[in-house]
């Protein structure tokens, strides 16, 4: 079973009686630094000739969307911090802020650079060989001209606001508030013959009401061809109509705002409160980003950096267009699905699909639903069954990302007409998820739910559906369901999960007093089976490590085969080199942020896989001299899913379930396709597939073992 493992042999260091061993490596990569290289992994796939063109413009819309949010989040927090005396800093932070927005500057801009080639050496003049036309407004002919301006007049011009920059210090108008991410034209009325005296009007261009993208018409009735134009365009070509004065060129920005309460998202318990004594003064949505058209005439971007109050480490320029999060709707004509991955529709699950009740087969067998290669349907058809089940009394749920059209809240209002007790824990914390939890969480309250909100100092980000039924005899049976990821009809279509559903007493018993736990009933929840944190996981993970360690070094056979999104924690990556020096063999699919970076001569080896699927699921493998331990569960290694989050990790006591994780993290880890090195001098770089290796593409292999599994059915 672990023949995978030495199909690429290294060479293992192994220090002699005579001679100490050196130290361990201590350094770590700068958290910040690590997620920048994982989105430049996102950007690789934007300029990777083998993803499908139109593949390729989503993977620009994603690096974009990224970006932003690590502005808002990470360099918003770092602004802040900047402002805290040196003392204070020292003691809060083992980094230096200004130091490192610095770096993120740097390493940005080099990544926009890369962004803006790709985009225009290689997208717009594939999407003219396939005579797809994305052009600017001084390319449209006199009959797209003619259709713009009446797309103008009736669908853009009644959402559009003009603002005006004071002309100097004593000005009456006021500069308007720019909103988060808002895209704006800062419009030149006259070219000045002095700095204070040029006028600038700004737009705000309402994407919103009007969509990022017109579709014009061909140049010539009977011409072939797909014709796109940006909306800022028809705005361009229509301002001076609109404003009924003449206009020069309006140049495009988009501003990046601190959003406040994420430094609570960042930084939580004992450390959170000392940041917010030293920073009670912090200013509320204070810019972070200002991108902008390079051709901005100096003059005006002086103006717009005052006026702003903006700094220098502020100002990013780009190309004339930005926002590129919105090529996720960027047309595609019809007939062009080869432009795109072809459909991968999720799978029946051979033991429940068709079963007379999801609720009968749990009871009998566990179950391992593999999201979004199989149907998350079963989710939420569950919860509709135990609502109508007349021995079930109670169900509950940890809500963190809720779908803004949520059915599996939907069969919890149900549930709750048929007389049962809900119990919601939602999580009014999840980053740019807020307003649809709380909206979903005041729907169950008003229906008669219990709903608990999030914890002053931790966020509950574990994934636990329990289900508690009272038989006839007195009985009570627990259906549980632990998993990787939310319960977020829409994210299981995109994002890689594992579920558990189980009806195995002592997982059920240990889910319940996580339960206990969160509605204030314990206050340690002494689980048996789960691993819980803040609690039991750490000690528990360290203490499976070392049972590697003393394997290896009385000559048994020991390995560590782990997938996570992330891996951050100082202290668990010391374990990790500390079991590789012992001869444990170590190896991990990390798909973000990743602060161990191996040496040459470490017995530690990591990929990363980036595809058409987010990889999002955590799974924890442990050699145990010969007797695999499988484990599964909501954690990333990280300081924050230790220490100050809720998060549940439960082992896999199915020996077919074991069978069939192995079974998928071997597929993954033989990817040669889109796996990609972390290591030192190999940073990003794509696995190269030896002579004798096949074609392995994870995804693809992963969703072919399901099709066959139904096809032995």
């Amino acid at each position: 079973m672990f023949a995978l493992f030495t199909s690429h042999p290294r060479s293992r260091q192994t220090p002699t009686l005579k001679a100490k061993p050196p130290p361990l490596p201590t350094e770590l990569i700068k958290r910040d630094s690590s997620w920048l290289e994982f989105n430049a992994r996102v950007l690789q796939e934007a300029s990777d000739p083998r993803v499908p063109l139109y593949e390729r413009i989503r993977f620009l819309a994603i690096y974009s969307s990224n970006l932003d949010e690590f502005y808002r989040v990470r360099v918003s927090s770092l602004r802040q911090f900047k402002k805290l005396p040196k003392t204070e800093r020292r003691e809060l932070f083992d980094f230096k802020p200004k130091r490192e927005l610095k770096d993120i500057r740097a390493a940005v801009y080099r990544q926009q650079e890369e962004f803006g080639r790709i985009f225009r050496e290689e997208i717009l003049p594939q999407l003219r060989d396939e005579n797809i036309h994305l052009i600017h407004s001084d390319q449209m002919t006199k009959s797209q001209r003619a259709f713009a301006a009446d797309h103008f007049d009736h669908h853009i011009s009644p959402h559009l606001e003009l603002h005006w920059l004071a002309t100097d210090e004593d000005g009456e108008r006021e500069l308007p508030y720019l909103d988060d991410g808002q895209l704006c034209l800062a419009v030149s009325m006259n070219e000045p013959e002095a700095e204070e005296t040029g006028e600038i009007a700004l737009v705000p261009i309402p994407v919103k009401q009007t969509g990022r993208f017109v579709v014009l018409p061909s140049p010539e009735k009977d011409a072939e061809g797909y014709y796109v134009i940006f909306t800022d365009s028809v705005i361009r070509a229509n301002l001076s109509r609109w404003m009924d004065r003449r206009t020069d060129f309006g140049y495009s920005f988009k501003l990046s705002r601190d959003a406040e309460l994420y430094i609570d998202n960042e930084f939580d318990g004992d450390l959170l409160r000392k940041i917010e004594r030293s920073l009670s003064n912090r200013d509320t949505g204070l810019p972070t980003r200002f991108l902008y058209d390079g051709d901005m005439p100096s003059w005006m971007l002086k103006r717009l950096k005052t006026a702003l109050k903006l700094s220098k480490y502020d100002m990013i320029p780009g190309a004339r267009y930005h926002n590129f999060n919105d090529f996720f709707s960027f047309p595609q004509p019809p007939g062009s699905d080869a432009l795109a991955y072809p459909p991968m529709p999720p799978l029946p699950h051979p033991k429940l699909e068709g079963a007379d009740s999801l609720m009968e087969v749990i009871q009998h067998t566990d179950v391992l639903l593999s999201f979004p290669y199989q149907k998350y349907d079963y989710v939420p058809e569950l919860i509709r069954e135990a609502a109508d089940h007349p021995e079930v009394t109670t169900i509950r749920i940890t809500l963190y990302r809720v779908a803004k059209k949520s059915q599996v809240v939907q069969n919890l209002l149900y549930a709750l007409q048929q007389g049962k007790k809900i119990e919601a824990f939602v999580e009014a914390k999840a980053r740019f998820d807020e307003a649809s939890n709380l909206y979903w969480g005041k729907e169950m309250t008003e229906a008669g739910a219990y709903v608990r909100y999030s914890y002053p100092a931790v966020k509950v980000h574990t994934k636990l559906l329990h289900i508690e039924r009272r038989t006839g005899q007195g009985e009570t049976v627990h259906y549980s369901y632990i998993g990787t990821g939310n319960f977020n009809e829409k994210t299981s279509k995109l994002y890689t999960d594992h579920a558990l559903l189980t009806c195995r007493p002592k997982l059920g018993k240990d889910v319940e007093r996580v339960f206990d736990l969160l509605r204030g009933k314990l206050i340690l929840p002494r689980c048996k089976h789960l691993l819980v944190a803040p609690f039991n996981l750490e000690s528990e993970f360290l203490a499976l490590i070392d049972r590697e360690i003393e394997t290896a070094k009385s000559g048994g056979h020991a390995y560590l085969f782990l997938k996570m999104n992330s891996l951050e924690e100082p202290t668990m990556i010391q374990k990790l080199r500390q079991a590789a020096r012992a001869g444990v063999e170590v190896r991990l699919i990390v798909r973000g942020i990743c602060r161990l970076v191996p040496k040459e001569e470490e017995n530690i080896q990591i990929i990363s896989i980036i595809d058409r699927f987010l990889e999002h699921a955590r799974v924890f493998i442990f050699g145990n001299n010969g007797d695999e331990l499988v484990y599964i569960g909501s954690a990333d290694w990280m300081n924050r899913n230790l220490y100050r989050r809720v998060e549940v990790v439960t082992p896999i006591y199915d020996h077919l379930i074991k069978l069939e994780l192995r079974r998928i993290m071997d597929m993954q880890w033989r990817d040669n396709q889109r796996a990609r090195l972390i290591q030192h001098g190999k940073l990003n770089d794509y696995r190269e597939p030896l002579a004798t290796d096949g074609h392995f593409r994870a995804q693809m292999d992963i969703y072919d073992y399901f099709q066959g599994q139904l096809a032995e059915v």
